[in-house]
């Protein structure tokens, strides 16, 4: 007989051999039809795996993120027979699940494939599906699958077998179609009821831009045709909401092949969008008692050998820059922290100044592949709204838990009211990942955890996520059509001050190591206002918009108060501008609407008559405009931005 412990901390007795379905089915016959995978002491197995030792199981439906895992990874074998079926001699290479869906990189060789192949693939991987074939694992010596995969003449796979170990390689087989796999599939393929191929791309072999060009071709599947057709329709909604499509529509930034790929131009209304960010930001950064400091975009190698950095993404840095003294070399900064610590070690410190709070609006480089590039979602360039906190031990929960409540007002401020926190640990498995002490990264790891308890949060642990020096509290966002961004992050390291060797004086007279809390709420400028960009559809709360009103005159007769109505609005901070263009009035709001302005203020011959104003709002398209004294549209605007904009600590 074996022990399982199931996710409810209850523990049943089974004889050896049994399986996750079978264990469903002792439950209920309910959740014997759902299950659909199953992880077996944190590792992803299939329901019809026997159990032959105690352990803890929990089982997966299509409605656990796992679960979809997968279905998605079972879908990427149907495809990849499939491909193979339509497009005889072509090679196959590696088919993970993503987070929407799934890719089979692939060499099609001679074969051309395009969006009209997409139907094809579509029926052939339908017609397959409905075969019913099960998934099945089988064990295979290393010597065994090489003779396979040269047998196949497929160099990609003879590749990834040989930095394998022996005794770890295994196949799944379905149907007449078998492919190197580690597991983690649904019983059968018959479940799969609905696929689409989404698109295809080119990738690197192995993301080496040396390698050759492979086809990516993504897809996605559904155990029933209607969850497919919802997820096309916000796909739909997604492509008018898409960050880059707006950027450019509402003038916010745009790209220069001269400048450089991942290298974004901020235009006029971009760069006020981002000031009033920073200027929201760092307002609510002083109360809570920070300072702010400024680096310098390069620093020293040394520099970042000494943090680490450089060991762990120097191949993700640009490359050195050489100054005309022999020997000496600078990089762009690929992180803001050392700086900072070099901050903190300019002068000693007692017990009595802790802790020390810099914060920075710092911009970094990082090298990113081309094609790995995506709007301000992926650059090269990018400006985090970075800070360090360097604290004594006995301060490190209270100052986390701060800096938690800094993160939930900036969510609340700008709409982000959907989202899980995660605290991401290390992988006990691979250490040689991680720096420092396994006793400092316990302590770092309980405090998350304990403050994450202590405020509440609906919190998960994920193992493996953590930074390289430290655990980390992510908090993952769910945007309105409900897809999931990570946004802002809070890091414990105790590794950082003791490679920089940092320090304070007690109150012992002795000296002690600080802790450090890396910490960036909304993570990148680029990448959130993007998110942002697409939470809201470039509608933002009217405290940020660029202009809050646009005064649109029906002739060039009425310019003059037009202007008028524009220095009473500057002159209560409310940013407006005037269209006195010699186009219908028709037009100009249309094109307004475009624009998204959140007011239209038309103004002609009675309003200039009585003093007053026609206020139209963006998307009011069917109803009539209100006619309102200047003042009390002064009133709205500023009510509207205090109930949308609360003071941090309130």
């Amino acid at each position: 007989m074996i022990k399982i412990t199931l996710p409810d901390g209850s523990v049943k007795e089974f004889a050896s051999g049994i399986t996750p379905f079978d264990v469903a089915k002792s439950i209920s016959e309910g959740l014997a039809r759902n299950i659909i995978s199953a992880s077996f002491n944190g590792t992803t197995i299939e329901t019809t795996t026997p159990l032959t030792t105690d352990g803890s199981l929990v089982l997966y439906s299509w409605n656990d993120d796992e679960g979809k895992k997968a279905f998605w990874h079972s879908t990427s074998h149907v495809m990849a027979q499939a491909l193979l079926e339509l497009f005889p001699g072509i090679k196959l290479t590696i088919g993970p699940a993503i987070a929407n869906g799934f890719y089979y990189d692939v060499d099609f060789m001679d074969h051309k494939v395009s969006d009209a192949d997409f139907k094809n693939i579509e029926a052939k991987v339908i017609e397959i599906a409905r075969g019913k074939h099960e998934f099945t694992m089988r064990s295979s010596t290393k010597a065994e699958a090489l003779e396979y995969y040269k047998k196949d003449n497929n160099p990609y796979k003879v590749e990834l077998i040989e930095n394998l170990e022996d005794g770890t390689i295994t196949f799944c087989d379905h149907d007449n179609f078998t492919d190197l796999c580690r597991g983690g599939h649904i019983p059968n393929t018959g479940i799969i009821k609905a696929f689409k191929v989404l698109s295809i791309a080119g990738a690197y072999w192995r993301g080496d831009e040396k390698n050759k060009q492979l086809t990516r071709v993504y897809g996605i599947s559904f155990p029933k045709q209607k969850d497919l057709t919802e997820y096309l329709e916000m796909l739909e909604e997604a492509k008018k909401r898409d960050h880059r499509k707006l950027g450019k529509e509402l003038e916010l930034f745009t790209f220069s092949q001269r400048v450089g790929q991942g290298l974004p131009l901020w235009l006029p209304k971009g760069a006020a969008l981002r000031d009033r960010l920073e200027y929201f930001l760092r307002k609510a950064q002083k109360k809570a008692g920070y300072e702010q400091v400024v680096t310098p975009h390069i620093g020293q190698k040394e520099l970042y050998v000494t943090s680490g950095h450089y060991a762990k993404y120097g191949a993700d840095s640009f490359q050195p820059i050489h100054t005309p003294v022999e020997g000496e070399e600078f990089l762009l900064k690929p992180m803001n922290c050392p700086h900072h610590c070099e901050i903190y070690n300019s002068k000693p410190w007692s017990y009595k100044d802790l802790p020390k709070r810099f914060a920075e609006f710092g911009t970094v480089y990082r090298y990113e592949q081309s094609g790995e590039l995506h709007g301000l979602t992926r650059v090269r360039g990018f400006t985090q709204d970075d800070a360090h906190i360097f604290c004594m031990p006995e301060q490190l929960d209270e100052e986390f838990k701060k800096v938690i409540d800094l993160v939930l007002y900036v969510f609340g401020s700008l709409g982000f009211e959907n989202f899980t926190a995660q605290v991401s640990v290390r992988d006990l498995s691979n250490p040689e990942k991680y720096i420092g002490s396994v006793e400092n990264w316990e302590k770092a790891e309980q405090a998350i955890i304990n403050a994450a308890k202590d405020k509440g949060l609906n919190y998960v642990v994920e193992t493996g996520e953590a930074a390289f020096y430290g655990p980390k509290l992510d908090f993952m966002v769910k945007d309105a059509l409900g897809r999931s961004w990570q946004l802002g992050t809070i890091q414990v390291d105790y590794n950082l001050p003791e490679r920089f060797d940092l320090n304070y004086k007690g109150s012992d007279n002795e000296l002690h190591r600080p802790v450090m809390i890396h910490r960036a709420p909304f993570g990148s400028m680029e990448r959130f206002i993007a998110i942002l960009l697409e939470h809201t559809g470039g509608n933002f709360p009217l405290w940020l918009m660029p202009e809050q009103a646009i005064i649109l005159s029906l002739s060039e007769k009425y310019e003059k108060y037009a202007k008028k109505v524009l220095d009473l609005l500057e002159n209560s901070e409310i940013r407006a501008l005037v269209d006195n263009r010699n186009e219908t009035i028709g037009k100009k709001i249309r094109e307004a609407e475009v624009q998204k302005f959140p007011y239209m203020l038309i103004v002609g011959e009675d309003e200039e008559k009585n003093g007053t104003i026609s206020v139209r709002k963006h998307g009011d398209s069917g109803k009539s405009n209100q006619t309102m004294k200047i003042e009390e549209f002064i009133n709205l605007v500023q009510e509207e931005v205090k109930g949308s904009m609360k003071q941090f600590g309130e």
